[in-house]
């Protein structure tokens, strides 16, 4: 454990140490050590080199070389920070996480073509100690390799027998993704400007992305009315047009619920999510509370399908559901939802705390006194169809005098769409 605690912190002198109390322990328990002893000779290798070239005099022609050699044994012990910690492939790409904070300068990119065809050749600053074994294979690509050029620099090499377009992004500083692009399904002018800015654009990670919006209520079902006959379907319709404008912009292929003031049943608004083969599902509303709290009860919630585990969820899913399940007992109500599938709640949640985080950062912009409700679980009917992650979002309270006003005002309804567009951007990058 204190050795491996050693390796972590790049102590060597700690390292050595302790390979030396392992090689004494093992020997004395009769136990295969030649591991130990093979790390520890290594070190002393590298000693002895470092010490033949300390003595370095400039005016000596060939001192400077050592002096070369000196620095780039320096480099490849450094490649110890910036140990890689995994790469994998999936959904045409090559997806590197590294343990420590990386930047642009983490990599060299260049093209080659061969006899056999082309190459996109990636080099990457740093040591990844599976390399080798590591197998990486994306649909349409002919091969990819993988391999440890040097002591701190791994590369990773596409070929193919077409000139393929790769692009590479990072993601939270700690994640580099190399990106195939599918040259047959874009537009080929619209390929080669990305191709040729690859290594200057913002990768738009709704690219090829589905996403459904389902405008709450809507025709005779005006949902909750606030203030000055403030109807809640008038102003979840007009954040979820802007919303669908923003994402558009952004390479999402959006589809609304209703484009129009129509009645839609809450159980057939997820049909369209599941014939669309959406990725994601976004169910827009705003939240109210009767009279006698309406001064009281405000902010912004985001909730996604789950039994309720509050007064307050039941009370608010009670509120969206009440079109559909009325007949419905509680017991059956919990017996099915308790049989949904768990990967995509906890996919949900994801989204949830995305676009809750988002809406209130782009929000606050405009009113820094914006309530944060949470993220919370609640059985909402309208999510149970969908086939995909999906969440309801309750934009403020309809009810809420203050609260009522903004979700009226064009440039508040612009501010909620942009963040919850943010907040889908954020999901996607971190779920590709």
């Amino acid at each position: 454990m204190e050795y491996l605690k050693a390796v972590l912190n790049n102590d060597k002198a700690k390292e050595i140490d302790n390979l030396k109390i392992l090689i004494s322990t093992g020997k004395k328990l009769n136990k295969n050590i030649s591991k130990y002893e093979s790390e520890l000779n290594k070190y002393n290798k590298e000693n002895k080199k470092h010490i033949k070239i300390e003595p370095i005099k400039i005016e000596e022609p060939k001192k400077i070389e050592k002096a070369k050699i000196s620095k780039k044994i320096k480099e490849d012990s450094d490649n110890y920070k910036y140990i890689i910690k995994s790469v994998e492939s999936r959904n045409n790409m090559v997806i590197i996480d590294f343990k420590s904070s990386i930047s642009k300068n983490f990599i060299k990119f260049s093209e080659e073509k061969t006899k056999s065809g082309f190459q996109d050749i990636y080099d990457i600053k740093g040591s990844f100690k599976d390399a080798h074994p590591t197998k990486l294979k994306i649909d349409g690509v002919k091969q990819i390799v993988i391999k440890q050029e040097t002591p701190s620099t791994l590369r990773i090499l596409f070929e193919d027998n077409k000139n393929l377009k790769t692009i590479y992004f990072f993601v939270n500083n700690k994640r580099l993704i190399l990106k195939v692009l599918d040259v047959e399904k874009e537009n080929k002018t619209t390929t080669n400007k990305i191709v040729k800015k690859a290594k200057k654009v913002q990768y738009r990670p709704g690219l090829n992305k589905v996403v459904v919006i389902d405008a709450g209520h809507g025709g005779k079902d005006v949902g909750a009315v606030g203030p000055n006959k403030r109807y809640e379907k008038i102003a979840v319709f007009e954040v979820t047009k802007y919303l669908e404008s923003y994402l558009k912009k952004r390479g999402y292929k959006v589809y609304l619920t209703r484009n129009k003031d129509r009645f839609i049943k809450v159980r057939n608004r997820t049909i369209l999510a599941n014939e669309k083969k959406a990725d994601i599902f976004v169910s827009i509303h705003a939240n109210a509370i009767g009279k006698a709290k309406a001064h009281k009860l405000e902010g912004i919630e985001t909730f996604f399908l789950s039994p309720a585990r509050s007064e307050r969820a039941k009370r608010v899913a009670a509120k969206e559901n009440s079109s559909d399940v009325r007949n419905m007992s509680g017991s059956t109500k919990k017996a099915f939802l308790e049989s949904l599938n768990r990967p995509r709640i906890t996919a949900s949640h994801k989204l949830s705390i995305d676009i809750q985080r988002n809406m209130l950062f782009s929000t606050r912009k405009i009113h820094k006194d914006v309530i944060d409700g949470g993220v919370r679980e609640g059985p909402f009917w309208v999510l149970v169809g969908a086939q995909m992650p999906s969440v309801l979002i309750e934009l403020g309270y309809i009810t809420h005098p203050k609260e009522s006003k903004r979700l009226y005002n064009s440039k508040y309804q612009k501010a909620l769409a942009e963040g919850i567009a943010n907040g889908i951007d954020s999901y996607f990058l971190k779920n590709p």
